[in-house]
């Protein structure tokens, strides 16, 4: 499955709901008369939130009507962007980021887990339908490699071990918790380093 382009299965309907529908309006509200286009962007992010981390072709047709711009327009967007999702992904949706500086820190690793408790293959769902995953580019979290995004939230300074465990948190239910999975704060150097000179702590 290719989340760049829409998925073969679309509902029949959309429209925002109440919260999604307050939100938008909120964020059309702050630009110029006659510039209300411009939210495109952020109102595809909400509809994407509200239906389960993906977009189906019926909402981005609500959003032109909504926004009073062609529909081709919004569609354009949709399929440029990397950060929307054209099929469905799940309630859970993996990225694990396997560029230079998470490979060289054991980015493999949390793609093994992903094929042992989520699925073989990337973009494709779970036995329960409840989650996929993907590689992705850089998430700009370079310094707690490797990491992945759950979601809207970063793990960080993983290993397989660590990965799986959070994997069965959501298999229960539980809401795991983000961050460092090393204890660190933040971005903050590990064992009182100052430096990258101040190796003997190291």
């Amino acid at each position: 499955m290719n989340l760049r382009r829409p998925s073969k299965n679309q509902p029949e309907v959309f429209e925002f709901n109440t919260s999604s529908l307050e939100e938008a309006n909120k964020i059309v509200s702050k630009y110029p008369k006659g510039k209300q286009q411009s939210a495109v962007m952020a109102l595809l992010y909400i509809a994407q939130k509200q239906n389960d981390n993906w977009i189906p072709l019926v909402a981005m047709k609500y959003i032109a009507k909504f926004l009073d711009m062609p529909y081709i327009k919004v569609y354009e967007v949709a399929t440029f962007y990397t950060m929307y999702n054209l099929a469905p992904v799940g309630k859970y949706f993996v990225q694990v980021c396997t560029t230079t500086p998470c490979m060289i820190r054991g980015a493999n690793q949390l793609v093994e887990a992903c094929k042992e408790k989520i699925s073989e293959n990337e973009n494709q769902l779970s036995t329960d339908k409840n989650c996929s995953w993907m590689e992705v580019e850089c998430l700009g979290a370079c310094v707690n490699a490797p990491m992945m995004q759950i979601n809207d939230d970063y793990y960080e300074d993983l290993d397989k071990e660590k990965t799986l465990e959070i994997f069965d948190k959501i298999s229960k239910g539980e809401t795991p918790k983000p961050g460092s999975y090393r204890g660190r704060l933040n971005t903050e150097p590990e064992n009182n380093r100052k430096t990258l000179m101040d190796i003997k702590n190291a």
